[in-house]
Parts: C-alpha cells; structure tokens; sequence
C-alpha cells in the first residue's frame, strides 16, 4: 500500500513513543520487519527556534526507511515553520501529533488536546500540508474523554485538509493507557476516510496484531508499548500474518544478546553516560517475565558500564536456561 506516494511494505508500523523510539530502537525495528518508523515527537516551536535536542530528535539514518518525523504544537504558523527544519532529515512522511496524553503536552495546547478544537486541528494539517514536500499524516485519539468521543469528525477534516493517512489510537486523552481500547471507533473512521487508516492500540502479538485488522479492516496498525523489550514482535507479527505461522519467543540467550547489542547502539550514538542511564529502563523491559526479573531489574537499575551490562546479561542466561 500507498502512503501519498510513499510505499509501505507490510503491515506493522513503530509508533512514535518519546523518551524511547530513538535512532538504535528504531533500527532494530526496521531490522525485525517494521514496515516503517516514526521519531519521537518534536516540537515544532524548539525546531524553528534551531533548538539543539529538537535537531537531533528529528535525525534519521539511512537504516531507519522508510521513517516520518513527527512533530507537535498548536500554532499553524509555527507548525508550518517547522517542515523545512525537519526536512534537512530527508524524512518520507511528516507525522503531526494530535494524541499525545501527556500533561506537559496537552496541557499547553498541544497532541490530544487538538481533540478538543476540531477546527484549529484542521487549520495545522492544511498549513503543514501546504509547504511539507512529503505526505503528511496525523496521529489522533478516538476523543478527549467519553463525553467527546469525535476521531471520525477529526479524521475526516485532516484528510480534507490534505492529509496523506490518519492513525487513530483506539482511547481518550482521560484514559491515557488504561483498557479498554475502542476498535469500534477506530472502525467507523475507516469507514468514512478514502485515505489509509492506521489501527493503533494493544497490539502487543501475532494474535493481537490480527484482531486490529480484523475488527477495524484498516490499513495498517501501530505498534507502541508492545515492542518494548521485543523488537522481535514485528517478525512475530509479519510472519502471522503472512504465513500463518506462530513464531516462538526467543530463548533468554538471544534476547540477552538483542539486548547488549540495543544497548551498544544507544551509547555509540548517545555516548557511554547517556546510554547507560537510557539503557536502564530498557534492560529492564527486555527482563520481563524472567525467573528472578525483579533482582535483575533493581540491579539493571543501576547500570553504569556496557561491562556492567554484558557482565549481568550473562549471569542471566546462565540462571534461566
């Protein structure tokens, strides 16, 4: 399928996840099937402002195609600035954040609370569209609570507005990431959009992954919070879908691996202090589940070293095979 014209191979996208969906995790993705990625969210205020962490969110490798930078805000203006900034990336999509449920976000006018203001949302998709070079896709909820329940208004005025694919993420900004997730919502915004619809929301497996599609029959869906610790779950994916075949987790001993290996990539591009304080929170998602997980994630909590890690990596194989 088609994103504008931007070819998608496959069905299951990386979502755009801050703090987390980086260059290394992006990578390892793409390596495992993702059928393309998305930054993580990047203010179109810090980016027209030639903000530094806004410069280097936005960049993009050539092992990471095809990738969108997203971006965020409330003002057009602004918003319109920003695409020549995020350009100088060479990315094939611009993603527009209209979901975020983040305090910090909506709660200065930015991601899910555009929910709110349909028209003002509508008016950033045809300004961003008017000067971006590459389609432009927009990320909403189903609504900013149950009270306001309007992603098919939101969905349509976007793709009036230009937009190349909309993605819907099947809660409400109240619910942040709490069950249940709406597919019926997500369904009926298929129903209504001639452009593609991206289900997003749960997918967390081969089965999970399957029933998206089923329930929704969108285009493509988006996998955020079900990938971390498990990059392999596109491969898992890809493979359900394509064949009908269920692969297997990993044994321990590769996901140790997939882990230090994550990790390495982290501090090449971070270098070793940042790295390893991101690389905590990561160890402790690839432990999950684990015989002795909570011993590991406290020790893994206080990473410092890649020896530390190959060091820990290795006491676990040994103690869960």
């Amino acid at each position: 399928m088609k994103i504008g014209n931007v070819e998608i191979m496959g069905k299951a996208v990386l979502a755009p996840m801050a703090g987390v969906a980086d260059r290394a995790f992006r990578e390892l993705c793409v390596s495992y099937g993702a059928s393309y990625v998305v930054s993580e969210m990047i203010s179109s205020k810090g980016v027209s402002m030639g903000d530094r962490k806004s410069k280097e969110l936005s960049f993009l490798s050539s092992a990471e195609r095809p990738a969108a930078v997203q971006i965020f805000g409330s003002d057009p203006n602004i918003m319109a600035q920003s695409v020549e900034k995020v350009m100088a990336s060479r990315p094939e999509i611009i993603d527009i954040n209209m979901g975020c449920p983040a305090p910090k976000i909506a709660g200065n006018g930015g991601g899910a609370s555009l929910m709110k203001k349909p028209g003002l949302a509508e008016e950033i998709v045809r300004a961003v569209v008017a000067v971006s070079p590459v389609p432009v896709t927009v990320k909403i909820r189903i609504g900013w609570d149950f009270d306001s329940i309007n992603a098919v208004e939101m969905a349509k005025r976007a793709e009036n507005a230009g937009a190349a694919a909309v993605t819907v993420h099947g809660r409400t900004r109240s619910q942040m990431y709490a069950p249940p997730v709406n597919t019926d919502i997500i369904a009926q915004v298929k129903n209504e959009l001639t452009i593609p619809v991206i289900g997003n929301g749960d997918i967390t497996d081969c089965f999970s992954a399957a029933k998206m599609l089923e329930d929704t029959n969108c285009d493509l869906i988006m996998i955020g919070r079900g990938a971390l610790g498990r990059p392999w779950v596109f491969s898992q994916i890809n493979a359900y879908l394509e064949h009908g075949r269920v692969l297997p987790e990993p044994p321990v001993s590769e996901r140790m691996r997939v882990m230090v290996n994550h990790i390495k990539k982290i501090c090449e591009y971070k270098g070793e202090y940042v790295g390893m304080r991101e690389a905590r929170k990561h160890a402790a998602w690839y432990t999950k589940g684990l015989r002795g997980a909570a011993k590991y994630r406290q020790e893994l909590g206080m990473l410092s070293s890649l020896e530390q890690l190959e060091e820990t990596a290795y006491r676990i194989c040994v103690e869960n095979e």
